[in-house]
């Protein structure tokens, strides 16, 4: 199915979101669900101005949510499998930080104490 196919096939009905993620995710979903014959599109938020990441949504009609259920669950089941028996890798941001000291914010890298749970410079709810 093409994006044009899928705009046509979409263009009367009502949608509802399938998936919310980052943009490139997003865009690897709406291909394979395209490949598999099933019409979507992509959609945004505004929500945030706190400068969180951009989201995308997943749009398809309800009808045919299962089907995107369907490609999800074998999207995972193939990351799963490509891991196998590998070694993983600890994951970390490589920042020393002492006993005393507050670690970076993972959206900005402020450092500072936290105001309210959140980061004093973006908003990001941290505790």
């Amino acid at each position: 199915m093409t994006p044009a196919e899928a705009h046509a096939a979409l263009e009367d009905a009502e949608v509802v979101p399938a998936l919310e993620t980052g943009l490139a995710v997003a865009k690897e979903v709406l291909a394979d669900c395209l490949a598999n014959g099933v019409p979507a599109t992509l959609g945004s938020d505004d929500h945030c101005t706190k400068g969180c990441a951009p989201k995308a949504f997943v749009l398809v009609r309800s009808d045919d949510i299962e089907r995107v259920q369907a490609l999800l669950a074998r999207r995972w089941q193939a990351m799963v499998e490509s891991v196998g028996e590998r070694e993983v890798p600890s994951v970390g941001i490589g920042i020393e930080v002492g006993e005393d000291a507050e670690p970076p914010c993972p959206a900005c890298g402020t450092v500072a104490q936290l105001v309210e749970g959140a980061c004093a410079e973006c908003g990001l709810q941290l505790g």
